[in-house]
């Protein structure tokens, strides 16, 4: 059965067991210790933990106008697809190890001889990064938590109105993931007499794909990439796997760097997809994981955040059409009219958050990740594991508080962020006008054609 079709069918079921919105201490997962460090293969709940004992929380104080007089007239939610299986490539490496382990691991642990007589290798390679029932309810979830939270925009009437656009990548998960979130809402507001569109459009939610310069001197230049390369060759990293050896029983040269990815994506994607702490997650210790996680941060900070420029300019093409959005909004709104676009979910992939994260300018930190600074990175506010789990989601509300007072509330994973470079009262919800100076240069220029151009012309030319 296709999985767009499943989407529809499994989304009454799930939608009965959220609104129920409660568990019993039983059905509380074992959480393996090193689920906090799984990076962009990490579970929603890690980053909001409340959310394991209720899926449908939602703290409405997180929003805090400075007048009762504010009222929320458009919501953009730029939102990572959930949970999906591993690509091809990763189920290639993950089949390696336990091949490895299954002939030639030695020792009488538990967790190890429950791997070599137990588990078994259910990963295939037609898998490749399609979205798993998991990564349904994770996106069906996430829409009934941001109807609750703004509930005036994200409503029934909205939805019936024609005054929500829904806008996907190309990619299956992407599309599955857009579905369910229009299905989160439908089940939500029992609406069985009408369906709702979507639009596929790789040029905003693949962005990357399209930019040359980026290609070319990032994704398709080994060198781009080399304070991972020497991390992963390094010290600390050298010792991950010689531990992992250890607990194995096997020759220390059988444990490659990317054995040790592979072991921990086994321990990630177990707990992700099946809420199980595999045995797999026995191969690690909290050290250890501290130490993968950062290997996966500098692939992720040198490739798409703030290592190289054109990894953040490569996103004009979506901060444009966001602040596009946002004016039409401010201008529909002051002319009295009803706002077109009340609601736009445009959901994609970690890569197409990451880019515009950075071109905002968060999680910035003062020194850049280098191979050399592991241990003075330990406090880093870039921490993929926080900003990108599945179904990650940054959420941008335009409130009138009356008297042409429009303001801007930035929310990620359904936290509050401050822009940064705005402090003080009010930096929580800012003046529009005062986000919109802030970028002035980027919403004057940043455009996409001209800086993902491989060759740039002289500024004089």
């Amino acid at each position: 059965m296709p999985i767009a079709n499943l989407v529809i069918i499994i989304a009454p079921f799930v939608t009965v067991i959220g609104l129920c919105g409660c568990f019993r201490d039983a059905d509380i997962p074992d959480i393996p210790a090193i689920a906090k460090y799984f990076t962009t293969k990490g579970r929603y709940e890690e980053v909001n933990p409340h959310l394991i004992q209720d899926i449908l929380a939602v703290n409405r104080s997180i929003l805090q106008p400075p007048s009762a007089r504010c009222r929320e007239i458009h919501v953009t939610a730029i939102v990572r697809h959930g949970t999906r299986y591993p690509t091809s490539k990763n189920v290639r490496k993950m089949r390696k190890l336990y091949d490895l382990v299954k002939s030639s691991a030695a020792g009488e642990e538990s967790w190890l001889r429950e791997i070599q007589s137990r588990w078994t290798m259910w990963y295939s390679e037609d898998m490749d990064g399609r979205l798993v029932h998991k990564g349904v309810q994770d996106v069906q979830h996430l829409a009934v938590r941001l109807s609750k939270l703004l509930p005036s925009l994200i409503s029934e009437e909205k939805l019936r109105g024609g005054f929500m656009r829904f806008v996907s990548s190309s990619k299956h998960r992407c599309v599955n993931s857009t579905l369910a979130f229009i299905a989160g809402l439908t089940e939500l507001w029992d609406v069985t007499d009408k369906e709702f569109d979507h639009a596929v459009n790789d040029a905003l939610m693949r962005f990357f794909d399209r930019c040359t310069r980026f290609v070319e001197e990032v994704d398709n230049n080994p060198s781009a990439l080399l304070e991972m390369d020497r991390f992963k060759q390094g010290p600390e990293m050298r010792r991950v796997q010689e531990k992992i050896a250890d607990r194995l029983g096997v020759p220390y040269s059988s444990i490659t760097e990317e054995s040790a990815e592979a072991a921990f994506y086994l321990c990630a994607y177990e707990f992700a997809i099946k809420t199980v702490n595999s045995p797999w997650c026995r191969l690690f210790d909290e050290a250890d994981a501290q130490v993968v996680e950062y290997a996966n941060d500098l692939k992720q900070f040198w490739k798409r955040g703030y290592g190289h420029d054109i990894n953040s300019r490569s996103s004009c093409i979506l901060f444009h059409d966001l602040f596009s959005r946002l004016e039409r909004a401010a201008s529909e709104n002051k002319s009295g009219q009803q706002v077109t676009e009340a609601v736009v979910v445009q959901v994609g992939h970690a890569e197409t958050l990451l880019p515009l994260l950075t071109l905002l300018g968060l999680f910035k930190d003062r020194e850049v990740l280098k191979s050399t600074n592991y241990a003075a990175q330990s406090r880093r506010s870039f921490r993929t594991s926080n900003m990108l789990p599945y179904a990650a989601n940054l959420v941008f509300v335009l409130y009138d508080c009356g008297g042409g007072d429009l303001r801007l509330q930035l929310l990620l994973n359904e936290k509050p962020v401050t822009f940064p470079g705005l402090t003080g009262r009010g930096a929580a919800m800012p003046l529009y006008e005062d986000i919109r100076e802030h970028y002035r240069d980027l919403l004057g220029g940043c455009d996409f054609e001209t800086e993902c151009q491989l060759f740039k012309l002289p500024a004089d030319a």
